[in-house]
């Protein structure tokens, strides 16, 4: 499974902590996407969005991701699906 998925107004520093802890997880990858607006802006994020993929044949993996996940929403505000495979 892949997808990329973004929080509004998700700091950098927020990003890459979600992205490490995911990381953690095995068999879990990551990648941040750069935001690509060509004109500055102090309330976006430097990062657009977070590329997530791993094997989704094994539930606990998919289940720990969820539960990551989760807790940054609960913090910080939900997650939107960009794309997916």
């Amino acid at each position: 499974m892949k997808y990329q998925i973004r929080c509004a107004g998700l700091p950098l520093a927020v990003y890459r902590e979600v992205a490490t802890h995911l990381r953690q997880v095995d068999g879990v990858q990551t990648e941040l996407v750069p935001q690509r607006s060509p004109q500055f802006d102090y309330a976006q994020s430097q990062i657009d969005s977070l590329w997530v993929s791993y094997d989704d044949s094994t539930p606990q993996v998919s289940e720990r991701v969820r539960q990551i996940l989760a807790y940054y929403s609960d913090r910080y505000g939900i997650w939107e699906t960009i794309e997916s495979y």
